[in-house]
């Protein structure tokens, strides 16, 4: 008879941050191979969240078969003096087995702060009884600060609230989110500029689909903004309308794919693949009402502009915080597609509606010596722990 190695059990938490959900560990509580980064910490990553799947359910595992929640973070106290915890995400690919360390996921962003405070990674002196206790995280995937401001009542993270955000069902307490310096992603990848090409708007020519305009920028994420007319499409779509057609999720692919060689993220068209969770893309239109996924209405007056992503092959059923990022920045920059499908100028905020329901994000974006600088983009999130204890995976599994 066979021999079977049993379980093991590794101190975890799972969490819900903005609009996504991932699982939550301490770097300390790893088991000792999957401390470093290597094939050991994918694998069992991949595990913990039941990947690779060729049926696409993750049935046995943490995950729930969509981009919004095949995601893990590890946390540890900063080896940073300035700052007090270190966040490193991973993107776990649902049917293929690999885990895309190569950005941030700005909706679990928010849930980084209060699993910090909770699990005594942030150190005492820095924590009010009550209040808010500012949080300086060190986004190791990107190299960039977000500072998150966490309520505090009595002691402890105060999750309950009535701060509503589309896309989530129930309120809870508003968690603000500042991404500082978010530009210039991926220390020097695609040229280590917003603007990779130098150019706010480009010309996109992917052989066999089209020329379109696109807007290339690295803030928050890198990410390909595209007009919704020019691809046959309002920006009121939903989730539906993309998902279920697997012509137009091709032709997206191809065109991320081309995108993300003009960006210079990749070498070579077919590592596209390999590199699902960068570039994100996007399609922008001006504002239109619409009816939201929950039933709610949209009026084209509560919108400075639509907008419409993919993550990881997928229309998003919100939109990903980092993409958020991305648009609040574009949006401050006269003459992006995003700046433009607005209503153009100058502006420090913007409210977009997306499959959801609509999201506002401020930016901070000034010129210096004849290029665009942002020092910060702002956001409210919220974020509440799920499950806490241990997650099992068979110990041969990493």
């Amino acid at each position: 008879m066979p021999q079977h190695l049993p379980q093991i059990k590794i101190a975890a938490s799972y969490l819900r941050g903005g609009t996504s959900k991932g699982v939550f560990f301490r770097l300390q509580d790893l088991p000792e191979a999957a401390q470093v980064p290597g094939p050991a910490r994918d694998a069992l990553l991949q595990r913990v969240i039941g990947s690779p799947d060729p049926y696409g359910k993750q049935i046995d595992g943490m995950g729930a078969a969509t981009s919004s929640t095949s995601k893990a973070v590890i946390l540890s106290r900063s080896s940073r003096a300035d700052h007090d915890v270190d966040y490193l995400f991973g993107q776990v690919a649902i049917g293929q087995a690999f885990v895309d360390w190569s950005g941030n996921c700005g909706n679990l962003s928010a849930a980084v702060g209060p699993f910090a405070i909770a699990n005594g990674l942030v150190r005492a002196e820095r924590v009010p009884r009550d209040g808010v206790a500012t949080v300086r995280i060190w986004q190791a995937n990107i190299g960039k600060t977000i500072v998150a401001h966490v309520p505090m009542a009595q002691g402890a993270v105060q999750e309950t609230g009535d701060f509503e955000l589309d896309g989530v069902t129930f309120p809870a307490a508003e968690v603000q989110l500042e991404f500082i310096d978010p530009a210039d992603e991926g220390e020097g990848e695609g040229g280590g500029a917003m603007f990779p090409t130098g150019n706010l708007v480009d010309t996109l020519a992917v052989p066999g689909i089209g020329s379109f305009q696109a807007t290339f920028i690295n803030a928050g994420i890198p990410t390909i903004f595209l007009n919704a007319a020019e691809l046959g499409y309002a920006g009121t779509e939903l989730q539906a309308a993309i998902n279920g057609d697997a012509q137009a999720l091709a032709r997206f692919e191809t065109l991320r794919a081309h995108g993300a060689l003009r960006m210079g993220l990749i070498q070579r068209l077919e590592d596209a693949a390999l590199r699902q969770h960068t570039p994100k893309i996007a399609f922008v239109a001006p504002p239109a009402s619409y009816t939201a996924s929950s039933g709610k209405a949209v009026a084209a007056a509560d919108v400075d502009l639509l907008v419409r992503a993919l993550s990881m092959g997928q229309l998003h059923h919100a939109m990903m915080g980092t993409a958020a990022v991305a648009i609040g920045t574009a949006a401050a920059i006269p003459g992006t597609l995003v700046n433009l499908a607005a209503g153009g100028g100058e502006r420090h905020s913007v409210r977009f509606g997306h499959p959801s329901g609509t999201l506002r994000v401020g930016a901070e974006a000034r010129q210096v010596n004849g290029q665009w600088t942002v020092t910060k983009a702002l956001m409210s999130r919220s974020a509440r722990v799920l499950m806490e204890g241990w997650v099992r995976v068979p110990a041969d599994s990493f």
